[in-house]
């Protein structure tokens, strides 16, 4: 029905569905409306029914809506910086939101992930993706034993040996100097 909080904690690709935590925040949300607390109760309602997330390997996927369904689909390479919130309610009840920012030039957030147990996670677990990074699981590609497969990787070791070359080399010409 939901993923529980190991879940999340371990593996956020299980997550579907917000906590359902979220329905009693919703309820609570409502209830400062009080004249359109009816109105607030059912669309918090319907949305927290109709909530679905999906973390693959290409992205981040959330659905809502039941007459106005509304969808977003963002890549991991297109994911610019991520936020957690935790309202003074939400850190009451123990859950918090992640939002995703991409480049699209506005100032809210692309997607807002809410109901969220272990946001931490999740939010580490996105950084890790958009940066390229593979699951621990994964094993890095290799040509030969000393040469990496992904140039990226094989640039940056290079730039390391060139700046330990050159700090090497510094520190010769200040020993030579005293």
């Amino acid at each position: 029905m939901h993923a529980t909080v190991t879940s999340q904690a371990r593996d956020p690709r299980t997550i579907t569905r917000p906590d359902p935590v979220l329905l009693k925040y919703y309820l609570i949300q409502a209830c400062f409306a009080v004249p359109l607390f009816p109105i607030f109760a059912i669309a918090n309602y319907i949305r927290y029914k109709t909530l679905r997330y999906r973390f693959d390997d290409e992205g981040v996927w959330m659905a809502w809506g039941l007459f106005f369904r509304r969808e977003i689909n963002l890549a991991y390479r297109r994911i610019q910086d991520i936020h957690v919130s935790r309202g003074i309610i939400q850190r009451w009840l123990g859950i918090a939101n992640v939002s995703i920012q991409t480049a699209s030039g506005g100032a809210a957030p692309e997607m807002v992930i809410e109901g969220l147990l272990d946001p931490d996670g999740l939010r580490d677990f996105l950084y890790a993706r958009m940066r390229g990074a593979r699951d621990e699981s994964d094993s890095t590609e290799r040509v030969d034993d000393n040469e990496p497969a992904d140039p990226t990787l094989k640039l940056l070791i290079e730039i390391h040996e060139g700046v330990a070359s050159l700090t090497d080399r510094v520190r010769a010409l200040e020993e030579r100097e005293l």
